[in-house]
């Protein structure tokens, strides 16, 4: 029994590492390829109104998309914050402010959660069959298996170029995470 139990250690734990290492390869390879639309998951906007540099450069990402031309819109998404400030206004503003079209900018301030954002952006857009989500890297597999699971097929993601402490704890998060969504949405 004590081997039985040792065995089964090692495999969750094998499984695990393994989970990790496709959330990195996977979170930190940006897909080059043109999509209808970017989607830009919110994050921490401060009490001043001012952005998060976790949130800045998700939204800097987004910026450097649509001036390469890799999407023709930005769907930007986020809730309200305990800040007292809305996510996806403050996303759009700050958009505007480096000279992408206000015409060009969804604005969804119900995207709670992932799958929240997945839902709304199904509604708003029930045909595109293409979205590139920006986010962090540890949260790409996730966010492009959320898409999937609503009916987008052709899903693919870039990584905000900023890096935290924090993100030790996100990366294992992440990995119940993913399979909590997996199961209860699958």
């Amino acid at each position: 029994m004590k081997q039985l139990s040792k065995l089964i250690g090692v495999f969750i734990l094998t499984f695990f590492i393994t989970h990790e290492i496709v959330i990195f390869s996977d979170g930190l390879t940006d897909d080059n390829a043109n999509f209808d639309v970017g989607v830009i998951f919110g994050n921490t906007v401060n009490r001043d109104g001012s952005l998060s540099p976790r949130l800045k450069a998700r939204l800097d990402k987004g910026i450097e998309l649509f001036n390469q031309q890799k999407v023709d819109r930005l769907f930007v998404s986020g809730g309200l914050g305990k800040e007292g400030h809305y996510e996806g206004t403050k996303m759009a503003e700050y958009l505007i402010l480096n000279n992408i079209p206000d015409t060009t900018i969804i604005i969804d301030n119900s995207g709670n959660n992932t799958r929240a954002t997945a839902k709304n952006f199904k509604r708003t857009f029930p045909h595109v069959s293409s979205v590139v989500v920006v986010t962090q890297y540890h949260h790409a597999l996730r966010a492009k298996l959320v898409f999937r699971q609503i009916g987008i097929n052709e899903v693919g993601s870039v990584h905000a170029d900023y890096w935290e402490m924090r993100d030790f704890y996100s990366c294992f998060r992440e990995f119940f995470a993913y399979y909590a969504y997996l199961i209860r949405y699958s």
